[in-house]
């Protein structure tokens, strides 16, 4: 249930189809991910962007280029390049294409599953990894040229000569090694972890028997089949996780002895530079206490204790410890212990030397050292909470140089040499531009620039600003869609979009304000779209986070109120035509809403909405809510269930029926107690569809939405 608000580069990375003027209004398969005609209307940004030492590359067609001076680029390798170099026509299409190795002309090539190494130089193959496709969560090792990957339930690697070892050999399907372990919180997306130089090989193992299976129903086979997944609800009994080290030459396997209680969070695995150690960030199931840990990595001793951590609300660590280059026995690491994301430096101790960074402001993410491993690479919101910039700052001095300058949010990636950043962001009226940033110099270089996929086209006015919280300080960052052809004379009807829990950020300076198709769609058809972030999100620090802890939907609801307060207003809102749209905590700040506040809100639609807390998943339900038994009043205040009997406006609730996130029983049990209640929500079922309704599937849903608010709405 997770967003994230800084976007990877390989999602803001769209290729797309040059546009071709089209007449107004747009259709939803122009405007929704899954629709036909979708890629027509995102900006046009280079494939494959990648480094080739401190050369930036990237594909077009069948050949990958070099940008040069001017726009001189020059080709690289193509197809038919590599079919030679091969002795046979191996490639139909050009491979996903990097350079791991500093200084050297080996590419990494990525083919329908396997992996290549190749000389582009010397035009020689280095090595092959023929990938069964059963094999899953691929992890190569660009030091000693191993692979590492999971079939079913185990885990194997696989050398340059094409051997495939067994690590784990488990015949029971309740212990999981090699994949994500913790419900991917904590940061976690992996169970796999190289070391250094590749020599060994840390994983999670996860004992799940324990944990009761929860039955999704498969209605697509002749007799439905059930299908059990592991779900540990809160409050209930959890998996237990361990971590192994393994050694490919002597194939034997250490665990870390991380004792008692088994029912811990291991999170954040960091190798030392020596490959000697281990550190772990561990936390208790109450959330509360971070230990950082290091261990012994050939006897999984637990060799100390750096530092403890702890807060009366919870403690959420994300990143591992970075090493400095230049010093192996000194680290970084991030924490909101001053109430923002910053930099603490240590030693391999646990000694504190120094707070690196410090401010209202929060660091966002590390990208790297530059080349003398004097200045670290970041980036932050420091600028604005609505924009990301990259920063360097001296690990001596702690001065800071802001090294992007134009307004927006901007991914970055960072040379192996740590000379040259690779740049692409986008702001509000911005589609996107792509750039060479100079670490040393902090000069930059912009060599593509996307033109508007909507250019010489009305489109609905984009708006962002601010409201004050009820607290008369706080700031609220909102987005508001006008309808095509706006007159400020007439009354329209508006649609609150929401979503409002942890790890969001829905209103940034990017491309259209991050404004969704759906919001466009909506507002050709004459309604006004209304988002705020409300307190409980994201990149604001701690403080305004964590207010809606252990009492989830109470203090969202009052923001999205303050919103809609001066939505009233305005002069051109009909207050007696407001709905309500959201999908998983969005689907629950929707219910809270429209039962919460049923004199407001006429029509809402609820997707895959958490209903009852006690309902959902322990690592992010008890972090936020504590325990059942141990809130009960906080339970039932955000219990949507119990208030069913509240709706007087028409609810739609929509859900996925192999929802492994938001089990489908929050929908079920909330209907029940309509019935028992006497109200009447309306439902739609998704059948063969997880959490998010994806694929060609994702313009019917939209459809569907719309046509419920034109229904009852309009």
């Amino acid at each position: 249930m997770k967003y994230r608000f800084f976007v990877s580069i390989s999602l803001i990375l769209l290729s797309m189809n040059t546009f071709s003027q089209e007449e107004l209004p747009l259709s939803l398969e122009d405007l929704v991910p899954g629709g036909e005609t979708y890629s027509k209307f995102r900006p046009q940004l280079p494939r494959g962007l990648a480094f080739y030492g401190d050369r930036i590359i990237y594909t077009k067609g069948d050949s990958a280029f070099l940008v040069g001076e001017r726009g001189k680029d020059a080709v690289l390798l193509s197809v038919n390049s590599l079919n030679e170099g091969f002795g046979e026509e191996k490639f139909k299409s050009l491979p996903r294409i990097s350079f791991p190795y500093a200084g050297q002309s080996i590419a990494r090539l990525d083919y329908k599953g396997d992996l290549y190494l190749y000389d582009i130089v010397a035009k020689k193959q280095i090595a092959t990894f023929l990938i069964t496709k059963e094999a899953e969560n691929n992890d190569f090792s660009v030091q000693s040229k191993t692979l590492a990957y999971t079939k079913d339930n185990n885990l194997f690697v696989m050398a340059k000569d094409g051997k495939e070892i067994p690590v784990t050999t488990e015949s029971n399907l309740g212990i999981v090694s090699g994949q994500s372990v913790h419900r991917n919180e904590f940061g976690i997306k992996k169970g796999t972890f190289w070391s250094p130089k590749g020599n060994l090989l840390a994983f999670y193992r996860m004992d799940e028997t324990m944990v009761t299976d929860y039955p999704l129903v498969d209605a697509s086979a002749r007799v439905a089949e059930v299908k059990n997944i592991k779900y540990p609800m809160a409050g209930m009994k959890s998996h237990q996780v361990t971590i192994g080290v393994f050694n490919p030459v002597s194939k034997q396997t250490v665990f870390l002895k991380t004792g008692t209680p088994k029912e811990k969070y291991l999170t954040n695995i960091a190798w030392s530079s020596d490959e000697k150690s281990i550190y772990v960030a561990e936390l208790n199931r109450g959330q509360d206490t971070l230990q950082m840990k290091r261990y012994d990595a050939s006897t999984g001793k637990l060799e100390a204790t750096l530092f403890t951590e702890t807060h009366p609300k919870y403690v959420e660590p994300e990143n591992p410890v970075f090493f400095l280059k230049n010093n192996p026995n000194q680290f970084l690491w991030l924490s909101r212990r001053d109430g923002y994301e910053h930099f603490y430096l240590y030693d391999i101790q646990g000694k504190l030397i120094k707070q690196l960074t410090s401010g209202k402001w929060e660091v966002s993410s590390t990208i790297g050292l530059d080349e003398k491993g004097e200045n670290l690479l970041y980036t932050s919101n420091e600028a604005s909470p609505i924009e990301s910039h990259l920063y360097k700052v001296n690990l001596k001095t702690g001065k800071r140089t802001q090294l992007t300058q134009e307004k927006g949010v901007h991914a970055v990636q960072l040379s192996l040499s740590g000379k040259v950043v690779l740049d692409v962001y986008s702001s509000q009226y911005n589609p996107g531009k792509v750039a060479e940033i100079n670490v040393a110099k902090a000069s930059v270089r912009i060599f593509n620039v996307a033109k508007d996929p909507f250019k010489n086209m009305t489109l609905p006015e984009i708006g962002l600003d601010k409201l004050k919280a009820k607290d008369g300080t706080t700031d609220l960052y909102y987005r508001l869609v006008k309808p095509l052809n706006f007159d400020p004379s007439k009354k329209y009807p508006v649609v609150v979009y929401v979503y409002g829990g942890p790890h969001s950020q829905l209103v940034t300076d990017t491309w259209q304000g991050q404004a969704r198709g759906w919001d466009i769609y909506m507002a050709e058809k004459g309604y006004l779209v209304f988002t705020l972030d409300n307190r409980g999100t994201s990149n604001r620090g701690l403080d305004f986070e964590n207010i809606t802890h252990r009492h989830l939907g109470v203090v969202e609801t009052e923001d999205q109120m303050t919103g809609v307060d001066y939505l009233k207003s305005l002069p051109y809102v009909d207050a007696e035509r407001i709905g309500v749209h959201g999908w998983s905590f969005g689907g629950f700040m929707t219910l809270n809403l429209m039962l919460r506040h049923p004199e407001t809100f006429k029509v809402g639609v609820a997707g895959g909405p958490v209903t009852d807390w006690k309902y959902y998943e322990i690592m992010y339900g008890e972090r936020y809510m504590d325990r059942p038994q141990e809130n009960p009043e906080g339970y039932e205040e955000s219990n949507m269930v119990e208030k069913a009997g509240n709706l007087k406006g028409r609810l739609l609730i929509i859900h996925g029926d192999q929802d492994p996130t938001v089990v489908p029983q929050h929908s079920i049990q909330f209907l029940r107690s309509s019935v028992a209640h006497g109200t009447h929500p309306d439902f739609f079922l998704y059948p063969g569809h997880e959490h998010n309704v994806q694929g060609p599937d994702r313009v019917h849903l939209h459809e569907h939405i719309t046509r419920y608010f034109d229904d009852f709405l309009n």
